[in-house]
C-alpha cells in the first residue's frame, strides 16, 4: 500500500445502552490493570463480584439518556471526525478509528492495518492531557497486538497536546460563542483519577499532595495529570482572558473520596449557594461529548445546581468533528511524520 496508517483511538462505547452490552463494557474497561491497580486478584472480585453486577443496570439507564437514533455520540463524533481527517490529509495517509475497549476494537483494527501493509503507523490517542489509565493503557495494548506481527512496521506515538496552540486554540473559538461576562463563574472540570496513581507520576521525593504542581507547571510536571489540567486551564483562560479569580479547576466521575480534588459537583454546590445562578463549565479532558460531558454535566450537574438555587449549567461542547479540531490533527500528524 506504502501508505502511513493514522490510528485514532479514543476510550470505548458500549455497542448500545442494552445492560448486557454495557456490563461488556464495564468488564473490559474496570478489567484493565492501568484503570484500577491494585493487585490481580482483588481487582478480580473488586470488578466482576461487586462494581459490575451492581452498577451495570445504573449504568445503562445513563446511556438510554445519552443514546440518539444515530446510536453513541462518542461513535458518531468520532467516526465524522476520522473521515474528515482522511480527506483532509490526502491519498498519502490512510485513517483508521479504534477503541480502546469495546468496538472498532483495537485488535481487528490494526490487523487490517497489518493486510493494508502499510509502512509507518502513527498511533493518536485521543487524550490531551497523558494518563496512564489512557494514554498509557491503549500504548500497551498496542505493542501487546503488535509484538506478534513477522513484519513490525515504524511505530510512532503520538503523546500529550494538551499545550499544543491549535489545540487551546479550537477551544477557545468553540466558548467564544458564550459570552464569559453573561456568567457568573467558570468551571474548567476535567475526568478524575485516584490521587495513588497521579502520585506515580512525581518522583519518588514528591507526591501531587505536597508540591505546588497545580500552581506551577514546570518540565518534570509534563506527565503529572494534575499539573496538565490546570496548565490546559491557564492557556484557555489567557485565550478567551478570563481572570484567575472567575474560574475555578476540579475534577468529576470519581469513585471515592481518594481522588483528585476539588470535586465538581461539591463546587457547583458551593457556587449555587453563594448565589451563583449561572455558570459555564469546559471538560478539555474529552475530545468528543460524551457520557461524562452530555449527561453528566449536562443532565446531573445541572439538576444539583438548580436543587441548591442556581439556574443555568452551560456546558461548553467538545471538539467533535470541528473544522479546527481537524486542522489541529493534520498538524501534529504532519509534525510527527517528519520526524
Amino acid at each position: 500500500m506504502n501508505k502511513t496508517a493514522v490510528l485514532l483511538v479514543n476510550l470505548g462505547t458500549p455497542d448500545s445502552p442494552k445492560v448486557s452490552d454495557v456490563r461488556k463494557y464495564l468488564f473490559e474497561f474496570l478489567n484493565d490493570e492501568r484503570v484500577i491497580d491494585i493487585p490481580a486478584f482483588l481487582r478480580f472480585i473488586l470488578v466482576n463480584l461487586i462494581i459490575v453486577p451492581f452498577r451495570a443496570f445504573k449504568s445503562a439507564k445513563l446511556y438510554e439518556n445519552l443514546w440518539t437514533d444515530k446510536g453513541s455520540p462518542l461513535l458518531n463524533y468520532s467516526i465524522s471526525l476520522s473521515n474528515k481527517l482522511q480527506n483532509s490529509l490526502g491519498e498519502d495517509y490512510k485513517v483508521y478509528l479504534a477503541m480502546r475497549y469495546q468496538n472498532p476494537s483495537l485488535k481487528n483494527v490494526l490487523e487490517e492495518i497489518r493486510k493494508d501493509a502499510c509502512i509507518k503507523i502513527i498511533v493518536f490517542p485521543l487524550f490531551p492531557q497523558y494518563a496512564s489509565a489512557t494514554t498509557g493503557s491503549v500504548y500497551q495494548k498496542v505493542m501487546e497486538i503488535i509484538k506478534d506481527w513477522w513484519v513490525i512496521p515504524e511505530l510512532v506515538f503520538a503523546n500529550e497536546f494538551y499545550d499544543d496552540v491549535n489545540f487551546i486554540e479550537a477551544i477557545s473559538e468553540i466558548a467564544k460563542k458564550y459570552p464569559i461576562s453573561n456568567y457568573d463563574h467558570i468551571i474548567f472540570s476535567y475526568h478524575g483519577l485516584p490521587n495513588r496513581q497521579v502520585d506515580k507520576s512525581h518522583s519518588d521525593l514528591h507526591s501531587c499532595l505536597n508540591c505546588e504542581c497545580e500552581k506551577i507547571f514546570r518540565d518534570e510536571f509534563r506527565y503529572c495529570y494534575k499539573a496538565t489540567c490546570y496548565q490546559t486551564t491557564r492557556l484557555i483562560a489567557k485565550a478567551l482572558d478570563i481572570p484567575e479569580k472567575k474560574y475555578t479547576v476540579s475534577f468529576q466521575s470519581r469513585l471515592d473520596k481518594n481522588w483528585l480534588e476539588p470535586f465538581s459537583d461539591e463546587v457547583l454546590i458551593s457556587l449555587a449557594k453563594n448565589g451563583a445562578k449561572k455558570v459555564l463549565v469546559f471538560s478539555p479532558a474529552f475530545v468528543a461529548d460524551c457520557l461524562e460531558t452530555i449527561v453528566e454535566i449536562g443532565y446531573e450537574y445541572q439538576n444539583i445546581f438548580t436543587e441548591h438555587g442556581g439556574e443555568k449549567v452551560q456546558l461548553v461542547e467538545s471538539l467533535n468533528d470541528h473544522p479546527l479540531w481537524v486542522e489541529t490533527l493534520k498538524k501534529i500528524i504532519l509534525k510527527l511524520d517528519r520526524k
